[in-house]
């Protein structure tokens, strides 16, 4: 464990996977390649596969646009707070929720404000650090 300037000890840095990334469009291209198709054919038009082409570019582009901000996205827990992008720093004290959702883990305080941490390779194993050390700072 390092360092930060002010004293606080770094219990871990949490990264963007790639993986997760590339796993979670697919399952978008997926959904949204058959809701496409699905819904093409049921109002009857003679070319419903036109739903695959279409969900397919729009992920695609998805992909590639977005792929360089979530990749760049690091967020940092310390004995006192979870902090990350956009100088959001959330004291481990006013956590109240912390769960996973798909690869990403959500954290909600008690004020009801809702962060994001997405694309992680073990979202579970977040939450749990997240969780133990919330738990250690409030003992």
């Amino acid at each position: 464990m390092s360092q930060t300037a002010t004293d606080e000890q770094i219990i871990m840095t949490i990264h963007a996977d790639r993986r997760a990334y590339n796993r979670e469009h697919v399952v978008l291209f997926l959904i949204g390649a058959i809701s496409m198709y699905g819904t093409l054919w049921a109002l009857g038009n003679p070319f419903p596969w036109t739903g695959i082409v279409g969900a397919a570019f729009a992920i695609f582009i998805r992909w590639f646009y977005v792929a360089s901000e979530a990749m760049d996205a690091v967020w940092t827990l310390t004995d006192t707070r979870l902090y990350g992008p956009s100088e959001r720093s959330i004291p481990l004290a006013s956590i109240k929720t912390v769960r996973s959702l798909f690869s990403a883990v959500q954290v909600i305080t008690h004020n009801g404000d809702k962060y994001m941490l997405k694309y992680l390779a073990d979202p579970e194993g977040t939450v749990n650090a997240i969780l133990s050390a919330r738990d250690r700072g409030m003992a």
